[in-house]
């Protein structure tokens, strides 16, 4: 055995060694009088902290014929408040050494700034103060509508994978708001105005609609009084209650194709109708993440091992599946096929060993093997700075306990063949699908075209 297996050996031991009701990150939480929810992850490594805020607001609570307004106004809170120029924001971070972003999903929005632990206060007092002091004008609304639009063409319209990927979920979601891509649509995001932003920000951007997550070199005694200097003394909002449509029964399975000159290589993708660890048939959702990683979860996976290695007929397969959603999710498999490889034949191999994991179930070894890398990933995620802000700030946002995250190597732990056999049949069934083909125009250049990732459009968080 080498160092390296035995390594990984002994950290996936210590991660199935982990008694019941293990804590995975160990935060330490508290809420402030106004409602804001505080999470601290103490990562003593290095003198860093990661401090986030997180709106439980995304693009699926949008009005309708509204799309892409939570995401234009990530952009806008950049501009400025009474005590702070517009674009000093992130000048000021920068000046003191840290970074700054955002983004923004179907069902949260989120602001962070990675900045030296002795600078917390700084970055904590200049977020509280765009929460509720955000200054707008005519101006600077159609400056970054602008932007908006012109990232939309950058990356979606002069990219074939996002433009498949948008028609696919549009497809896949027939009443869920879901639906809707998260940059927007383009003549909606044109026709947004200044009182729409306005009007977004005073209902959902407020203390009681947040959370905020510091990790790094802290704990809970210092976080605790800034929290309550910065944040504490921000008025609550009366936001409004947020809901998810259920998707009514799929009869039928859809099929989009997308031939685009710039495509190298053709591209094969599916997407399955998933519950949700919040949504549907939520038991589901722990096994769907062991059967992910089955069918498509590395070099060992059964599509990998099907495709690539023993048939030598497509160059990458993989899988993924994330419950974290307050409404319905999707199953994703996409495989990139060797060249010459018609993906006719391919699709067919595809459907047969899906069929074959639907009806018959995964073996226990497979299942145990899969439980076993899932389990090891979350001892190397304790080792990450962002990893657990990343990890509590999608899941609070969405509905989901800090007892939850904690509790998820036990979840995996527990799942049983039967339960991802359920899983599988449930949820791989054709009526449920969208079919996705991404293949090259013959009559483009071949100077213009470019690989593409089968996956690579599905991207959970905008930024």
């Amino acid at each position: 055995m080498t160092i390296l297996r035995l390594c990984v050996l002994v950290v996936v031991m210590l991660a199935l060694a982990v008694p019941a009701q293990a804590r995975l990150f160990d935060p330490e939480t508290f809420a402030l009088a106004n409602g804001m929810q505080v999470v601290v992850i103490p990562n003593h490594r290095v003198p860093i902290v990661s401090h986030m805020v997180w709106y439980k607001v995304g693009a699926a609570d949008e009005e309708p014929g509204k799309s892409g307004l939570a995401h234009l106004l990530e952009h806008l809170m950049f501009k400025g408040t009474p005590t702070m120029a517009p674009g000093e924001f992130s000048k000021l971070v920068a000046r003191n050494g840290g970074r700054d972003n955002a983004f923004t999903s179907s069902d949260y929005t989120g602001y962070y700034q990675n900045v030296a632990a002795d600078k917390l206060e700084l970055v904590m007092r200049i977020e509280a103060d765009r929460m509720r002091n955000l200054v707008l004008d005519e101006a600077n609304f159609r400056t970054e509508q602008a932007v908006v639009l012109e990232e939309r063409r950058s990356r979606v319209e002069n990219s074939p994978a996002a433009l498949l990927a948008e028609q696919m979920e549009a497809a896949l979601y027939l009443n869920s708001p879901y639906h809707r891509p998260v940059i927007g649509w383009e003549k909606e995001i044109a026709a947004l105005t200044l009182d729409d932003a306005l009007a977004f920000y005073r209902r959902w951007y407020a203390p009681n609609n947040a959370i905020l997550i510091v990790a790094g070199d802290v704990d809970a005694a210092t976080v605790r009084p800034l929290a309550e200097k910065y944040y504490g003394v921000l008025d609550r909002a009366e936001t409004p209650a947020r809901g998810r449509t259920e998707e009514p029964p799929t009869r039928a399975a859809r099929r989009v194709t997308l031939t685009d000159g710039r495509v190298a290589e053709p591209g094969w993708t599916r997407l399955y109708l998933a519950p949700s660890a919040l949504s549907g048939d939520k038991e589901l959702a722990t096994p769907l993440e062991v059967l992910a990683e089955i069918v498509g979860g590395g070099s060992t996976s059964l599509l990998f091992r099907s495709l690539v290695v023993d048939k030598g007929l497509a160059a990458s397969a993989s899988a993924s599946y994330d419950p974290t959603a307050m409404g319905p999710t999707a199953f994703r498999i996409g495989v990139t096929p060797r060249p010459g490889v018609p993906l006719d034949k391919l699709e067919a191999l595809i459907d047969h060993d899906l069929a074959r994991i639907a009806k018959d179930g995964p073996s226990a070894e497979d299942v145990e093997r899969a439980k076993t890398r899932l389990i090891a990933s979350a001892a190397y995620s304790r080792d990450s700075l962002h990893t657990g802000a990343q990890t509590f700030g999608q899941a609070l946002a969405v509905g989901q306990s800090v007892a939850e995250v904690e509790s998820w190597p036990d979840q995996v732990a527990a799942v049983t063949p039967q339960q991802v056999s359920r899983a599988a049949a449930k949820v791989l069934d054709a009526r449920g699908s969208v079919t996705g083909l991404l293949l090259p125009d013959p009559k483009a250049p071949a100077g213009s075209r470019a690989p593409v990732s089968p996956l690579a459009g599905f991207k959970r968080d905008l930024h």
